[in-house]
């Protein structure tokens, strides 16, 4: 056998065997990566629910969602926050056309209708401008906390109860109408996304 032989045979094997530590690599690391990215989906869809408001697992079990389409939003998903099986509230994700692309947001709505609390769980808008609505320094979407339907969803300047993100009139707008049809679809549904199951 050839010296030229040899090496390239040498180096086929060489390559073969990266290729194979390659692949299990990701193979293995594939599991972890996808687990990872479901921890942090799910704490940032619950992490509108305040600590110690419900204790079973609402991302566990989606609820049906009859007319999610609304005006200018779509309901994702729909959750039941429990404690001890008495429903504390729901969790909406809802998509919203922003500025730049689609708002997905984590809405927790109590059983009286008042919005609990409201999450940026994806969003494209422009960095210093529309992508600062999730930015916790800026806190913009901690007004509307406490809020009910029969509010005025809307900004200020528009005749509405709600202060605008900075240099941002469309993505302010965009979440403001996703947050108020959150809510209406909540009032719509009520008793269905409130039904206990019957295995609760």
């Amino acid at each position: 056998m050839s010296r030229l032989a040899r090496d390239a045979g040498l180096l086929l094997l060489t390559v073969a065997l990266a290729v194979s530590v390659t692949l299990a690599w990701r193979q293995w690391t594939s599991t972890a990566v996808a687990s990872a990215e479901k921890q942090l989906q799910s704490r940032q869809r619950l992490a509108v629910l305040p600590e110690g408001s419900y204790d079973n697992q609402p991302l566990d079990t989606p609820l049906a969602m009859p007319a999610a389409q609304r005006p200018n939003s779509r309901i994702l998903a729909a959750y039941r926050a429990t404690r001890a099986g008495e429903p504390t509230a729901i969790i909406l994700i809802t998509q919203a056309q922003g500025y730049a692309g689609p708002i997905v947001l984590s809405i927790a709505i109590g059983t009286d209708g008042r919005l609990i609390g409201s999450q940026v769980v994806e969003q494209q808008e422009t960095p210093g401008l529309g992508a600062r609505l999730g930015d916790p320094q800026v806190h913009w979407l901690g007004q509307f906390a406490n809020r009910q339907l029969g509010d005025h969803w809307a900004l200020k300047r528009d005749h509405g109860d709600f202060d605008q993100l900075a240099g941002a009139t469309v993505t302010s707008r965009a979440v403001i109408t996703a947050l108020q049809e959150g809510l209406s679809y909540f009032d719509e549904q009520r008793n269905l996304l409130l039904e206990a199951p019957t295995h609760e």
